[in-house]
């Protein structure tokens, strides 16, 4: 603490307060936000501009997690788009003897789609059809610029969506992007990716074909297809499809080869519902893109009154 005097027999205290500097650019530490395995997400506020930041920690404990990291940063940085969480500014730190990532990404207040979602059950309450049409065509539109460029996000799921306060989906955590398009040779391949699917791809939003991967196939985008069905699902019943069959150790490998069961109690439209049965199909050669469920989504929503359109 520093005492600065200010009138006679009055001090000022100051408190010192941790900061960082990236880009030459000064941030105070506020808060703790999230932690995981690796990574640490921390709310800074900005010296100069007084606006909040999510300062992202990432672990690097070896030359691959400093690589993994590099990547995240590079995916950040092949975007500019609306429904695509862009990167502030970065830097890698080395700190006694072990190094770490750090990204600076926009602080969006509302939080997580899962935290809105959660919140709506805790309540007894349901998801507007209008405000799911509306944030699934946003997650859309993000998935679509990522496919474009000739990648997949393959993880998508509910806590890897931001919304902002007009409900504009923002995608987050492009640490598991990769090439759009894999083609596996063999059975060494086949499993290198099964395990790599296992340690980077949230079990209950995985598709089908990352659980058991054949020897010699093509694994494409439309993994990210299958878990957007997944979060479609996840706002239509306030959980996910796979949720409590992974919570009670039963087989979310086997469930997934089975059509995805909408009780009977779905209030929705039958247009939603089969768009829902469209998106999960197991099969990923007959699973539609992302164009296309795009464009079932602006029609749905053009069908819908009063729909949300001016924002995605």
């Amino acid at each position: 603490l520093n005492n600065v005097p200010v009138k006679m027999g009055q001090t000022l205290c100051i408190c010192s307060r941790a900061s960082i500097i990236i880009d030459n650019k000064k941030y105070y530490f506020v808060q703790k936000l999230d932690e995981g395995g690796f990574s640490y997400v921390d709310l800074v506020e900005g010296v100069k501009d007084g606006n909040f930041y999510a300062l992202k920690r990432i672990l690097c404990h070896d030359r691959e997690g400093r690589h993994e990291a590099q990547t995240e940063v590079e995916m950040h940085q092949m975007f500019n788009h609306p429904n695509i969480l862009n990167l502030v500014a970065h830097t890698f730190v080395d700190r006694g003897g072990k190094s770490e990532a750090w990204l600076l990404l926009p602080y969006i207040r509302k939080g997580s789609l899962w935290s809105v979602l959660e919140k709506l059950r805790d309540k007894r309450n349901s998801m507007p059809e209008k405000q799911i049409l509306h944030i699934l065509r946003g997650i859309c539109s993000g998935l679509k610029a990522i496919h474009e460029k000739g990648y997949a996000h393959r993880d998508l799921k509910p806590t890897n969506v931001l919304l902002d306060e007009d409900d504009r989906p923002v995608l987050m955590d492009l640490g598991s992007m990769n090439r759009a398009r894999i083609e596996v040779r063999g059975t060494r391949e086949a499993m290198a990716i099964q395990d790599w699917a296992a340690q980077r791809c949230t079990i209950s939003y995985r598709a089908p074909e990352l659980f058991n991967v054949e020897s010699h196939c093509i694994i494409d985008e439309r993994t990210d297809t299958w878990s957007l069905g997944c979060v479609l699902y996840c706002m239509m019943m306030l959980e996910g499809p796979y949720d409590l069959v992974f919570q009670k150790g039963d087989s979310v490998a086997l469930a997934v080869q089975n059509p995805v069961a909408i009780p009977q109690s779905c209030s929705y439209s039958e247009g939603l519902q089969v768009l829902l049965r469209s998106i999960m199909v197991s099969n990923p050669h007959e699973r539609p893109t992302i164009n296309w469920v795009l464009d079932q989504v602006q029609d749905l929503q053009s069908r819908s009154p009063n729909t949300q359109t001016n924002m995605v």
